[in-house]
């Protein structure tokens, strides 16, 4: 019988590779619900082709004008961040892929959770903001909360292969493919413009992902994503550059040896494992040659140049609400680099300046954290005052 799926952030970069994947898995899935932010083009496109019966529309302007475009056909169209959480509870889902972007995905994964849906996670921000809180829930639930990014899915993989008990990891190592900028000094990062830090070697993914990549606030991210996802300390995650992108992460144990998961630098295996977890099932994906990779190299990460790594770092550490303001104000400093509005090397120093001004909850609830958010979006606004009047 098909499992009943439902994709939030079908139009985004996972998104529609979700449904690339599906597609070659006839009869395997029923695609219930949609969702997008603004994008309704494409969303309307996806709902006459996998006819779902419910979508979600973030934007509610949009949302009014999909439901005129869809009159006549059988799907019911929900609006909002609201409309976002009762797509992620629909009665007859079991698989829910929360693919969307930023803190919104917080809401409606515990909304799922609380619903008793099996989750495939795609969205960092959701366990950087609210990791304990999640967790937490999908512990209370006896849920196993299935980690779609490369790295994640590589340990989750290796984990599984290997014994995951207690005391017998030493620890786990996330692979970087050190972005585009891999090995330049200061000066140069000082010249980078927005559409060279778009230009990522090896992997095909959203602006707002792209730009945390070149950073390695994507790899500070996934450390914090994976110490809640495999409840280990900081001190037991480890990032190492791996240019070919070919390893997706490792899995040091303590009798020294090491267990990788390799595949191609493409979502769809990732994706795919998620869905058919805990089977593997045969694909047309284009598979691994070994015979074309004549080495496979790693390397430290240049934390002095680039230094969003180590502020991820000291905020996870740190914990209760220091992620959450981290989350946030990189957002909102991403969103101000890809305008033109401030330099890549202010992106940091932005992080760090709003850092410094947050008194952190040690253990915040669901509205603290939202409290938290909204405040280092605020603070984060100020500071770009000062950088635009060169005070900063």
């Amino acid at each position: 019988m098909a499992r009943g799926i439902i994709i939030l952030g079908s139009t985004g970069s996972i998104g529609t590779q979700t449904l690339q994947v599906i597609e070659q898995l006839p009869g395997k899935f029923n695609v219930m619900g949609l969702s997008t932010n603004v994008n309704i083009d494409l969303l309307e496109r996806q709902v006459r082709k996998f006819k779902p019966t419910v979508i979600a529309v973030r934007d509610e302007k949009k949302a009014e004008e999909i439901s005129t475009r869809l009159d006549g056909l059988p799907v019911k169209v929900l609006a909002g961040e609201s409309g976002l959480v009762e797509l992620s509870t629909w009665p007859g889902s079991d698989l829910i892929v929360v693919a969307v972007v930023g803190f919104s995905g917080l809401r409606p994964t515990l909304a799922a959770i609380e619903a008793g849906k099996t989750i495939a996670l795609a969205n960092k921000e959701t366990l950087v903001a609210g990791g304990q809180l999640v967790m937490q829930k999908a512990r209370e639930k006896g849920l196993t909360i299935l980690p779609v990014d490369s790295e994640h899915s590589a340990i989750f993989q290796c984990l599984h292969a290997g014994n995951a008990g207690a005391g017998e990891v030493e620890k786990i190592i996330l692979t970087a493919s050190g972005g585009p900028f891999f090995g330049q000094s200061r000066e140069e990062l000082s010249r980078v413009g927005v559409s060279q830090a778009l230009k990522h070697p090896n992997w095909t993914m959203g602006a707002k992902v792209t730009i945390d990549s070149a950073t390695l606030m994507n790899k500070g991210f996934e450390v914090i994503e994976a110490r809640w996802l495999f409840d280990l300390p900081y001190e037991q995650i480890q990032v190492v550059v791996h240019p070919q992108s070919i390893v997706h992460s490792m899995v040091h144990y303590v009798d020294g040896s090491y267990l990788a998961q390799m595949s191609p630098p493409s979502m769809l295996f990732p994706i795919q494992y998620a869905l058919s977890y805990p089977e593997r099932w045969v694909n047309n994906f284009t598979h691994l040659g070994l015979e074309d990779y004549s080495a496979l190299t790693f390397f430290p990460p240049d934390r002095e140049n680039f230094p969003c790594l180590g502020l991820a770092y000291e905020a996870g550490a740190k914990g209760g609400t220091m992620p959450v303001v981290l989350n946030a104000a990189n957002e909102l400093a991403v969103e101000n680099f890809l305008k033109g509005k401030i330099s890549f090397l202010d992106i940091p120093s932005v992080l760090e300046e709003v850092l410094g001004r947050h008194t952190f909850i040690p253990v915040p609830d669901l509205g603290e954290i939202v409290d938290a958010d909204r405040w280092a979006r605020e603070e984060a606004i100020k500071v770009f005052s000062k950088i635009k009047k060169g005070k900063f």
